[in-house]
């Protein structure tokens, strides 16, 4: 729980952030609009302060961070403490779910998008923001992570490593997002969602979860 740890003991410097990279922020922010359903009940896995969970109307968010959670409430999110790879909801509770860079924080990416297949309810749809390790923000953020109280303990992700985790985890892609192509402290301004990945440093992916097989559906009751 050491991840969990350094959110839970620094939330203001987090907080902070938002703020110092309001560009950023709003370019992430407005990528994952064009992929978020607007209708439906969702869950953000991973919510943190839940800066993104609160304007993109996404009702719920679980975290394992209590003073996270709680500056998430603040901002109207119905919350519960939990993790990514045993979410404390029943099957198939919810139309959509998102992460927004929290795959890079989790023990296991595989259980989590398995959790989030459970959860979701047949065809729902997961969308998840990251920072794609093999950008340029993404091979600059690996470099110097141990600079940084919170990416010290992240495990970056690129793009097809994502999209094959989706894959096994019962997902299949819908479409692929990307923003931010300069450096954080060159984005002075909000940058537009441009499509499929590899060139910016934040991607988007949207995806729809499989019927579950016979095989499953017995496994699970």
């Amino acid at each position: 729980m050491a991840r969990a740890a350094a959110f839970e003991a620094n939330v203001a410097r987090y907080e902070a952030w938002f703020g110092d990279h309001e560009p950023a922020y709003l370019s992430e922010l407005l990528a994952l609009r064009r992929f978020v359903p607007c209708e439906g009940r969702g869950l953000e896995i991973g919510v943190g302060t839940g800066r993104f969970a609160a304007p993109l109307g996404v009702q719920v968010g679980v975290d394992p961070s209590p003073a996270m959670l709680a500056r998430a409430a603040a901002r109207g999110v119905e919350i519960a403490e939990g993790v990514a790879e045993h979410l404390p909801f029943a099957d198939a509770s919810f139309d959509h779910a998102l992460f927004v860079t929290t795959l890079c924080f989790v023990e296991s990416p595989a259980a989590a998008l398995a959790e989030a297949r459970r959860v979701l309810r047949p065809s729902g749809r997961l969308v998840i923001g990251f920072i794609d390790r093999e950008s340029a923000l993404g091979r600059t953020y690996l470099a110097r992570r141990h600079e940084s109280v919170f990416y010290r303990e992240a495990t970056f992700l690129s793009s097809g490593e994502v999209g094959k985790l989706l894959a096994a985890a019962g997902f299949t892609i819908d479409a692929w997002g990307q923003t931010l192509s300069r450096p954080l402290a060159e984005t002075l301004e909000i940058e537009p969602l441009r499509p499929g990945h590899g060139q910016c440093a934040f991607a988007v992916v949207s995806a729809t979860s499989v019927r579950l097989s016979p095989l499953e559906q017995t496994h699970q009751e």
